[in-house]
Parts: C-alpha cells; sequence; structure tokens
C-alpha cells in the first residue's frame, strides 16, 4: 500500500494545530457576533434589560464555552466512536433539546425581566452556536466515512 492509500485508509486528515485554533476562535466570534444579533432582536422586541442572560457579558462567554466544549466532545467522538457520523446524528439534537431545559425552568420562574421571549431568544442563540459550530467542526475535525 502505497503512502496515499495508506492516508486515505486512516481517514480525512484533520487540518493542523493553528487552523484548528484559529478556526475555533473563528467559530467563536461569529456564533457571538449572531447572538449579539438575537439579543439585540430580543430587546427590540420587548426583552427587559434586567434579563441579565441577554447581557452581552453573559451570553458572550456562554457561547464561548458552548463551542469549545462541543468542539472537545467532537473531538472525543471523532476519536473514540466506530461510526462518529451516527453517534453524532444522534448526540447533537439531543445534546442541544437538553440545554433548552435551564432556559425553560428559567422561563417558569419569577426572576426580574424574565418573560417569555427573552427565553426563546436563549433558545434560539443555542440553535444559533450549533447551527455555526457544527459545519465549522467538520471543516476543522472532519469524520472518517461513516460505514453505515
Amino acid at each position: 500500500m502505497n503512502e496515499q492509500s495508506t492516508a486515505r485508509a486512516a481517514g480525512p486528515a484533520r487540518p493542523g494545530g493553528p487552523v484548528v485554533a484559529g478556526g475555533l476562535v473563528a467559530t467563536a466570534v461569529v456564533a457571538v457576533a449572531l447572538n449579539a444579533a438575537v439579543a439585540a432582536i430580543a430587546h427590540a422586541a420587548g426583552a427587559s434589560d434586567d434579563f441579565e442572560q441577554l447581557h452581552f457579558a453573559d451570553y458572550a462567554l456562554l457561547t464561548v464555552v458552548g463551542v469549545l466544549a462541543g468542539a472537545g466532545g467532537w473531538a472525543l467522538v471523532r476519536a473514540r466512536a466506530a461510526r462518529p457520523a451516527r453517534v453524532l446524528r444522534t448526540w447533537i439534537p439531543v445534546i442541544l433539546l437538553v440545554t433548552f431545559v435551564p432556559d425553560i425552568l428559567l422561563g417558569l420562574s419569577d426572576n426580574p425581566g424574565t418573560s417569555w421571549g427573552a427565553v426563546i431568544a436563549l433558545m434560539l442563540m443555542h440553535l444559533v452556536v450549533a447551527a455555526v459550530a457544527v459545519p465549522a467542526f467538520r471543516f476543522l475535525l472532519p469524520l472518517p466515512g461513516d460505514r453505515d
């Protein structure tokens, strides 16, 4: 077997460390920018300024944490699962739904400034992070061919 067919059999090549690091930073920046737009729209639609979860410092930090945690989970599944694409097709929607639970509980609370419009904005922010991160992870941490 020659070198090229050996590389193909081992799975897709992953970009180098600096590209992955830069890509993760870019992913986080794009996700934060889009979440800032969601927050601005929510505030324009009547979400209270007292709703702390729509303050930039709060959602920006959690957006970055979400991108990094997602990348870590993706890399772990990529490295350990026999069929990583199948695992991710199942787990990404499940994890996304689980992230809605604290938002729903927040909506049921009587915290200052809480409204269902603001809570829906938070839930939309989770979708934004996934919509930005998953394609980035596909490029930065490509999966070996799924043999389903």
